[in-house]
């Protein structure tokens, strides 16, 4: 009877484990660089950092799915085989080296086998290598204050837009009036301080958390390997408007950043990088358009 139980047991876990590797291996194949209903797992990466935090992720997946197994057989073993129906005089052995020993020799290899790749990755997280260009982070109750030392002193607020003011295709508490934009392709230094509380400056998709502290300079780094759109939020507690802080960011190619840069200093405000891409999209569109007609008439030409 207590071997039936301990088989459906066993056949159940198995189940829910491929359900749940099944429904995670769907969350994974989407590589959608933002949150998304039914959402599994960590968001895409978009930089080294969060690639690296993302394999570190999965090794320790590895890891603690063969510790709990291993636990899991264990204990199933006990129940099967030492209940009292099956065993009704219990041993009365108290001490065997060898396992006292194994089970402190192995959690601390285990531990070891953990820490070696955790130290890598924290000094990777932690160094800047070379970077092309810094851009200054403050926090505010409740919005982003970002500012371009490297390009002359370019600085503005990016605030949350209010449900009421949302246009189709933008996203309830993520979109904001003016987003953080960067080159793709550039290694970036993010400097992140605050005036009022403890802010924390958090981008998943970059695998970036800083805390902007009052009175000091936290530093960390990004390089977005593809441009695209990509938000983050505040996820330190900071007062009632904490939910009201989001991070939107615009990587473009460099080009279209040195654009976005130039009509920026020109006004005096922050350009609006989404005319800067449209308009250089309509640039391209009839080049691309003779290219296709030239194509064709070669092709036409071929057949005759």
């Amino acid at each position: 009877m207590m071997r039936n139980t301990a088989v459906r047991a066993v056949i159940v876990f198995a189940l829910a484990f491929a359900g749940i590797a099944a429904l995670s291996a769907a969350g994974f194949a989407d590589t959608v660089r933002e949150p998304h209903n039914w959402q599994l797992g960590m968001q895409a990466p978009a930089t080294p950092v969060k690639e690296r935090i993302q394999a570190f992720h999965n090794e320790l997946l590895v890891i603690i799915t063969l510790i709990t197994l291993l636990v899991l057989g264990l204990l199933l073993f006990v129940i099967v085989k030492f209940n009292a129906r099956v065993h009704p005089v219990p041993t009365r052995t108290s001490h065997n080296t060898v396992i006292e020993v194994m089970w402190t020799v192995v959690p601390v290899l285990i531990l070891v086998i953990v820490a070696i790749p955790s130290f890598k990755l924290m000094y990777f997280m932690d160094r800047v290598p070379n970077a092309d260009m810094t851009i200054k982070v403050t926090g505010h109750q409740w919005y982003w204050e970002y500012g371009y030392p490297d390009n002359g002193d370019i600085s503005f607020n990016s605030n949350l837009i209010p449900d009421d003011q949302l246009k189709p295709g933008m996203r309830r508490l993520l979109e904001v009036d003016n987003p953080l934009v960067v080159p793709a392709k550039t290694n970036i230094r993010v400097q992140v301080t605050g005036t009022d509380v403890i802010h924390s400056w958090y981008v998943p998709s970059f695998g970036v958390q800083e805390y902007a502290v009052v009175g000091r300079l936290n530093e960390s780094w990004f390089n977005v390997e593809q441009p695209g759109t990509y938000y983050g939020e505040c996820n330190q507690i900071c007062g009632v408007n904490h939910a009201f802080m989001p991070i939107k960011i615009v990587a473009v190619s460099k080009d279209d950043f040195q654009k976005w840069v130039a009509k920026s200093k020109a006004a005096g405000a922050p350009a609006d990088i989404e005319k800067i891409l449209a308009d250089g999209k309509a640039a391209d569109a009839p080049a691309s358009l003779v290219a296709t007609a030239a194509a064709r008439d070669v092709a036409a030409a071929g057949n005759r």
